[in-house]
């Protein structure tokens, strides 16, 4: 149970977003803020067995449905066997969850505003406003080339990939994969769906300041008290969000 202990397991509101509706949601959340398109997934560890996890099938993100919903095992496959088609970088998932055990969910994507910041030799994504002070001062990138040379798709097929990938995460939220997208982690569902749409924005905010010349981007301590002074307020938006995908 990730350290809790049962009173604070039953009654940490991080887990009242951690089934397979909240994964249908999360879909479609990021499908709507332009996060995710017919690529990308979201999951959630499950609460009754945090050696699992709860991912859709293969199948576009704002198509996916409750039934779509597949438990996995930290090696990246169903957990209970099933003839339905997996995602093929489900391993990205297993790894992260195996390697940090305060991980609860996960987001992975191919967001277009963040593709120019993996491939970029002089610029960096970095936290440039409060709202995405979880950045820090420079988001790794993760280059397939260095670790399996010139000739891969840039997809993560495997879990000796992905453990590559999970170690140069290392305790940080987010981690760039050079020319495919990024791959984002939370305490909780909403907190990582929070995450994922703030990068794409801070993305995109930064973007648009390089074009002005030299930008000033959050200090550590910003960056610090921003994440404490908002975090418990991720909530709000996560209940804007799902009362908009239910209109």
């Amino acid at each position: 149970m990730l350290g809790l202990s049962l009173f604070e397991f039953e009654n940490n509101s991080d887990w009242n977003e951690a089934g397979p509706d909240s994964v249908r949601k999360a879909n479609h959340i990021l499908y709507k803020y332009g996060v995710v398109d017919g690529f990308g997934h979201v999951s959630v560890r499950c609460h009754d067995n945090d050696q699992t996890f709860w991912l859709s099938r293969n199948v576009a993100p704002s198509l996916v449905a409750v039934e779509d919903i597949i438990r996995h095992d930290l090696r990246g496959e169903a957990y209970e066997g099933t003839d339905r088609k997996l995602y093929l970088e489900r391993y990205i998932h297993a790894a992260i969850y195996k390697n940090r055990p305060d991980v609860v969910a996960i987001v992975h994507s191919h967001s277009q505003t963040i593709i120019p910041f993996g491939i970029s030799q002089d610029h960096s994504l970095k936290a440039v406003w409060h709202m995405a002070g979880f950045l820090g001062q420079q988001v790794p990138v993760f280059d397939m080339a260095i670790h399996y040379g010139d000739c891969t798709d840039l997809l993560i097929t495997d879990m000796k990939m992905a453990s590559v990938m999970a170690s140069e995460l290392g305790l940080g939220n987010v981690i760039l994969m050079r020319g495919h997208g990024a791959t984002i982690v939370g305490s909780s569902l909403p907190q990582a769906v929070y995450r994922a749409i703030y990068t794409e924005l801070n993305a995109r905010i930064q973007l648009q300041a390089n074009t002005m010349g030299a930008i000033k981007a959050m200090s550590a301590g910003e960056s610090k008290a921003s994440v404490s002074r908002i975090s418990p307020q991720i909530k709000r938006a996560w209940d804007l969000w799902c009362e908009e995908i239910a209109s």
